[in-house]
């Protein structure tokens, strides 16, 4: 199933891709955080996403215990909003870490990067950046996008 993502990229460019993230706690009540996210192609790959022929959407996220939710249920929704626009995004999610096997320092770091731009961010010192990523170990959610909704 394709879906468009062109409304998130248009809610996206008008407010720095803030958006909020839900994800289902081990309870099975929802978890909401206010993240930056936009779209990309997948960043390890360079490409869409193979099983949908779609990019990703993707965000920054750290901690134990959110990560650990993520990884025991990865279902994941995201809403954009700018002014009256706004759009939503339901998938799966995909945890690039620095615990994760297979992907080195250098990849995770320009990872990191590629899902902060794809959000609208830009920053004056991107060592600074990196070093905040690192020390803090940060991790990249991609959500494969099953449905898209909205009126933006």
């Amino acid at each position: 199933m394709t879906v468009d993502l062109a409304g998130v990229r248009a809610v996206v460019a008008r407010d720095s891709g803030l958006a909020s993230v839900s994800v289902v706690r081990a309870d099975g009540t929802p978890h909401t955080s206010l993240v930056n996210a936009g779209v990309l192609d997948h960043p390890l790959t360079g490409q869409p996403v193979p099983l949908t022929g779609q990019p990703v959407v993707g965000y920054v996220t750290y901690g134990p215990v959110k990560l650990r939710t993520l990884r025991a249920r990865p279902a994941t929704s995201l809403l954009w909003r700018a002014g009256w626009r706004w759009v939503g995004v339901d998938g799966h999610s995909e945890l690039l870490g620095p615990d994760d096997p297979g992907l080195d320092a250098e990849p995770l770091r320009l990872l990191l990067r590629a899902v902060f731009a794809a959000a609208g961010g830009t920053h004056d010192d991107w060592d600074a950046y990196d070093r905040a990523m690192r020390d803090e170990r940060r991790v990249a959610v991609l959500v494969t996008p099953r449905r898209v909704y909205g009126n933006a």
